[in-house]
């Protein structure tokens, strides 16, 4: 499972012109789940996207994460993130989940990182499977690749 996270002023996703998911500033995480994947490995990443400080302390250090400062999740399926990519001009999408199975744990991936993080701020997201328009705000920029 890979997520790529951006640090954003704000993020939104929208489907057939209506927004669906809209946060603040926060993180973006479009999440790409593969083969193999199961909810203890959603939770392990969930976890790691909250704890990962990629917000800047008083000091301009980044030393805080997104629950720290209170800021909101968006969590975007993008099964392209699975793509292979070391060989010829084509993306090979074969690492990738099949879509039933995927859409099922990332609803389970979803409902995990709510129960985390509703305290703390906001989790949105885009709708999976469906054809998405995501703006978003790259406050830095700031973008990681976490794998788990």
């Amino acid at each position: 499972m890979k997520a790529l996270i951006q640090r954003v002023k704000n993020a939104s996703v929208t489907v057939d012109g209506q927004t669906i998911g809209h946060i603040d500033a926060g993180v973006l995480a479009y999440i790409g789940i593969g083969h193999g994947d199961d909810l203890a490995t959603a939770k392990k990443l969930i976890d790691k996207i909250l704890g990962y400080r990629i917000f800047a302390n008083e000091h301009g250090k980044l030393d805080l994460n997104v629950q720290q400062v209170g800021g909101g999740l968006l969590l975007v399926s993008q099964f392209t993130l699975m793509a292979r990519t070391d060989k010829g001009r084509r993306p090979d999408f074969t690492d990738a989940m099949p879509p039933d199975d995927a859409k099922a744990l990332f609803a389970e991936l979803v409902d995990y990182a709510e129960s985390q993080y509703a305290e703390y701020g906001q989790v949105a997201t885009g709708e999976f499977g469906a054809n998405m328009q995501v703006s978003a705000v790259n406050d830095g920029p700031l973008s990681f690749l976490l794998e788990v």
